[in-house]
């Protein structure tokens, strides 16, 4: 078995309580990702693994077809604990369990679930043929760009570009493209938790450019946005 899928969700949140298991559309958030989850892990041969500290997100993930015995050290259940320290410990768990190590991990976001088999296919491919790179994380198209349209304060208390380059860029088109990380998922190969990096962005990461929207739950609206998406039928791509 050389693919290792992580669904990590913790309880406790602060922003939107119970985001994980809220309803959207008549099910839980969580069964998006366990779904897509599974219907990869069937195709790749891949193992599915849930890391949550909350006993209500366990019952929940178990109803909706995925059971664990695993919950998350109380150390690596808070808001400050970074998420590379949550997977790596779940695949030592796993890989403990299942009496070898795994060659790929996939992780998937519970709060950004707008990604298709066909988007994790193809990124999987990606890693798979450069074999160099340590990670690879979907990306949308940003809408602003730190070349052209975005500023931050100087020294000085005036504002100035972001990101300048030599010459002046003049039109968005001619700006070097950039990427919003939208959350949805991230590919690592195994070999990533063994050099100490608490950031998937290395200087070895590949991305995959997600060609619909895709965006991460934040905030109460963003839900909204999702279910009227959702409703009315005005996504490009249908989820499990």
């Amino acid at each position: 078995m050389s693919l290792l899928i992580t669904i990590c969700a913790r309880g406790g949140s602060k922003g939107i309580p119970g985001k994980n298991i809220k309803k959207v559309m008549g099910r839980p958030l969580i069964d998006y990702s366990v779904k897509i989850a599974q219907a990869f892990a069937a195709r790749y041969g891949g193992h599915v693994a849930l890391s949550t500290d909350d006993e209500e997100i366990a019952t929940v993930a178990m109803e909706c077809g995925l059971e664990s015995n695993y919950r998350r050290p109380a150390e690596l259940g808070t808001d400050t604990a970074g998420k590379i320290d949550v997977i790596n410990d779940i695949v030592l768990h796993e890989e403990t369990k299942v009496g070898q190590m795994f060659k790929y991990v996939l992780d998937l976001d519970v709060t950004s679930p707008l990604r298709t088999l066909d988007d994790l296919e193809k990124a999987y491919r990606l890693i798979n043929e450069n074999t160099d790179a340590l990670t690879l994380f979907s990306v949308n198209a940003a809408a602003r760009n730190p070349y052209f349209n975005m500023v931050e304060q100087d020294e000085s208390g005036y504002y100035r570009l972001s990101k300048k380059l030599p010459g002046s860029v003049l039109t968005r088109q001619s700006a070097p493209k950039v990427y919003d990380l939208n959350a949805s998922f991230y590919f690592y190969r195994r070999a990533f938790f063994d050099t100490g990096k608490k950031s998937p962005i290395t200087e070895r990461s590949l991305v995959y450019v997600m060609d619909h929207v895709c965006f991460d739950l934040d905030h109460p609206i963003d839900f909204d946005f999702l279910t009227y998406l959702l409703e009315h039928n005005k996504l490009e791509i249908s989820l499990i």
